[in-house]
């Protein structure tokens, strides 16, 4: 798979502009602030609908503009399809799949798969629990893109359900006699053990399949410096492994009701895929708060890379973004890394520097400056 052609319109930095890729290496020279990040990051969208670097749509369109679009080529096995996405900020994005409508944006997940690594990736290693869940469920997506409605359905049920018992909290610290209407909370008991019991499996089917990976990766990293291991860490007591989903819609089930005065005293959901975590070690510590800076940044690598992959041991080509990763690493490192990702199908590359970027990658290069892109060979 490959991204045989990028175009956008009002997006970020860009009033439009259009730039055709190659398979193999591809790399976006320029310095800081250009613009670089910001056309992989629209790929990144096209690929996961969701930003690496923000939370919200709205910065992703040009300053004065009122909507932006990415209209991408993606070549897979001989087939070319244009994937288009029209960001409109407050309101559903509308997609286009070979010209075509379609029904909601997420049919276009799937598409083109790619795994991006960028520095905000540190935050997997250092960052709050969200972070990791967030890694797992965008790869879990990219293997599998129906779990993008499972996704959707459950983050909609634990919305819900919160907006309820929020509205309970607050008529009790208000004095309402009764502290609010709870009688439909059951009904979304069964929803979030339902939709989180499937959630939830595919996280233990994830990890299980991810975690040699990772220990692979970060070793071919870091030159054998430490062992990586990664362990799913869910918010019930699972007192044996499964991913049976009645088995776990029952755990659930029974730990909502275990949980029930707890959230209603607090107003929000204590249970659930929502709130668990990704566990990473280095021997036999955890990562975060005893990984070095190097460490760090070596691990956050490994995931991605182990993600990647995972997806080619699936039959999976995805395509390969390093957004200025190798100004980030030491030699022995760099090359390490371009021995591993050399025969990607398509790499992108982005950088500052070009001589940062080892020889082996150095395949098609482009001059990003302000709102421009040049084929520099």
């Amino acid at each position: 798979m490959y991204v045989r052609r990028l175009e956008l319109v009002d997006f970020r930095s860009y009033e439009r502009i259009g730039i055709d890729l190659e398979p193999g290496p591809n790399v976006l020279i320029g310095a800081n602030g250009v613009g670089k990040t910001n056309l992989v990051e629209a790929l990144g969208y096209v690929a996961t609908l969701d930003s690496h670097r923000v939370a919200t749509d709205a910065p992703l369109v040009r300053m004065g503009a009122t909507a932006a679009v990415i209209r991408c080529a993606v070549v897979h096995d001989g087939r070319e399809l244009l994937v288009e996405l029209e960001i409109v900020p407050g309101k559903a994005n509308r997609a286009r799949l070979g010209r075509s409508p379609a029904r909601r944006a997420r049919d276009v997940l799937g598409a083109l798969r790619l795994v991006l690594f960028a520095p905000e990736d540190l935050e997997l290693v250092r960052g709050d629990p969200a972070e990791r869940r967030r890694y797992l469920d965008d790869l879990l997506v990219l293997r599998q893109p129906r779990y993008a409605g499972v996704r959707a359905d459950y983050e909609r049920v634990v919305k819900q359900r919160n907006a309820l018992l929020r509205t309970a909290y607050l008529a009790r610290k208000t004095g309402g006699s009764r502290g609010g209407d709870l009688s439909t909370l059951a009904v979304w008991d069964t929803h979030l053990a339902r939709h989180g019991a499937e959630l939830l499996a595919g996280r233990l089917e994830l990890v299980a399949a991810l975690a040699p990976h990772v220990t692979k990766a970060y070793d071919a990293v870091a030159a054998g410096r430490g062992a990586a291991g990664i362990a799913y860490r869910p918010s019930v007591d699972l007192t044996e492994p499964t991913t049976d989903r009645e088995t776990l819609a029952t755990v659930l089930t029974t730990a909502l009701e275990e949980s029930r005065s707890a959230e209603i005293e607090r107003g929000t959901t204590l249970v659930g895929p929502h709130r668990d975590d990704l566990t990473l070690t280095l021997g036999p510590l955890p990562a975060k708060g005893y990984a070095s800076h190097g460490e760090s940044w070596s691990y956050a690598l490994a995931l991605r890379l182990a993600g990647y992959d995972l997806l080619r041991d699936d039959g999976i080509e995805p395509v390969l973004v390093l957004d200025d990763v190798f100004a980030e690493l030491d030699a022995g490192r760099r090359d390490r890394l371009a021995e591993l990702v050399s025969g990607a199908s398509q790499l992108l590359v982005t950088c500052a520097v070009a001589d940062d970027v080892p020889a082996a990658l150095r395949g098609t290069r482009y001059e990003v400056t302000e709102g421009a892109v040049r084929r520099a060979d």
